[in-house]
């Protein structure tokens, strides 16, 4: 009989269903019938629902890999080799790097050993000769996503600082640290987001942190000089955390596929479906942002549901806003809006198709549209010079926007 490890799947400490690894490197996972039976039971995802709003309980095997809603869970990039790294644990092999790290995940998603399975021998099959490294309980957190970040708790006794626990669950602040390839990131994240924040859009509170107010960083992590972006993650609430999922969970694809497969008129017919108008206003409203300060890389994970009742989604709120175009030559959104993923081709006629084929009224959508770049345009000139951009970056920024037909068109 093949050997078995099974984890335990909780949403809001409850556990709704197991993971199980079986032979042949396979991965399945199952509801409880608890949870099945249950009528109000909490969401986990809109990808489990079915056209009539059922809940789909036959799910396939995946093989290596965990089904797309857990892999979405995880970090990408170099975040994932380090954390990978650190546990002796090849990056591929998703169930094992959910078991060491399914204690702190986006969401009120938490995932542990059932009933405490110690860590299993066939974990490190795959693993260079002599790998290895901190077992399960050294590693604290799991952030989605490339950039290298790790949760943060609040340091009153460091003016102000904040600081990456040691040992149990991360805190309530996301660090993300300076970029190796590009200098000013953080600054650049930090000014976008004052910006959103002027225009109305609804973000967590964010700010610039020292390097040196940053307790507990760990080796090996690279650059230690300069500030880091903080912003307070909207997961975590005073009861605990809040369930959200991203807009890759949504669909259902792989983490490489975020930049395919959906584009905004589909995000925006979810949400007129699941969540209503003011989730749909607040989506053009970003995306009007995006095209404005050129954002290149508003992909499927930089969008987000949040469940504040556990059961109904809407928009949450806004992260990962970068004006890209201060970095790299992209004339470009990462999805296609419709029918173009160009800036210099979203105007008030794509816009328009957008809306009517996600089936969604068109005139709110345009005066949502018209109302943001206005308040955009007054804000932009009126604190650019103040903000913690580069002269060269501000330059590449108006003239992006001399280029725009929504800007034409005010």
């Amino acid at each position: 009989m093949p050997d078995v490890s099974v984890l335990d799947v909780r949403l809001h400490g409850e556990t709704i269903g197991t993971l199980a690894h079986l032979g042949g490197d396979r991965t399945i996972f199952a509801f409880s019938d608890s949870y099945v039976a249950r009528e109000d039971r909490p969401t986990l995802g809109l990808s489990f629902k079915d056209a009539l709003g059922g809940l789909i309980t036959e799910l396939p095997a995946t093989q290596r890999r965990v089904a797309p809603f857990f892999a979405n869970l995880l970090p990408e990039g170099p975040l994932r080799d380090y954390l990978a790294r650190r546990a002796g644990v090849h990056a591929e092999r998703e169930f094992f790097l959910l078991w060491v790290l399914g204690r702190d995940l986006p969401g009120a998603v938490t995932i542990a050993p059932a009933d405490g399975e110690a860590w299993p021998p066939m974990a490190d099959d795959g693993l260079a000769e002599g790998a290895g490294g901190d077992r399960p309980d050294a590693l604290r957190f799991s952030l989605a996503g490339v950039q290298l970040k790790f949760s943060a708790i609040e340091n009153r006794g460091r003016n102000g600082g904040l600081a990456i626990p040691a040992h149990g669950v991360g805190g309530a602040w996301i660090v993300k640290l300076p970029s190796s390839r590009f200098e000013g990131v953080p600054e650049n994240e930090h000014a976008m987001m004052s910006l959103a924040r002027a225009v109305g859009i609804d973000v967590p509170e964010f700010r610039l942190v020292d390097l040196d107010a940053i307790g507990g960083l760990p080796e090996g992590i690279g650059r230690r000089e300069g500030r880091a972006f903080a912003i307070r993650r909207f997961d975590r609430g005073p009861h605990g955390p809040v369930h959200i999922e991203d807009f890759a969970q949504v669909f259902g694809v792989y983490p490489e596929r975020k930049y395919e497969t959906a584009t905004v008129r589909s995000i925006a017919q979810v949400l007129g479906i699941e969540s209503g108008a003011e989730s749909v206003a607040e989506l053009v409203r970003r995306v009007v942002f995006c095209v404005l300060i050129g954002n290149a890389d508003m992909h499927l994970k930089n969008w987000s549901l949040i469940y504040p009742d556990r059961r109904t989604p809407r928009l949450a709120p806004a992260y990962d806003l970068v004006s890209t175009i201060a970095f790299l030559d992209d004339d470009g959104f990462a999805l296609k809006f419709a029918r173009t993923r160009r800036f210099d081709a979203f105007g008030r006629e794509e816009l328009s198709y957008l809306a009517e084929k996600a089936g969604l009224p068109v005139r709110p959508a345009l005066a949502v549209a018209r109302e943001t770049t206005e308040r955009f345009l007054l804000a932009w000139e009126a604190e650019k010079a103040h903000l913690s951009l580069p002269a060269a970056a501000v330059t590449t920024i108006d003239a992006h926007l001399a280029r725009l037909p929504i800007v034409r068109g005010v």
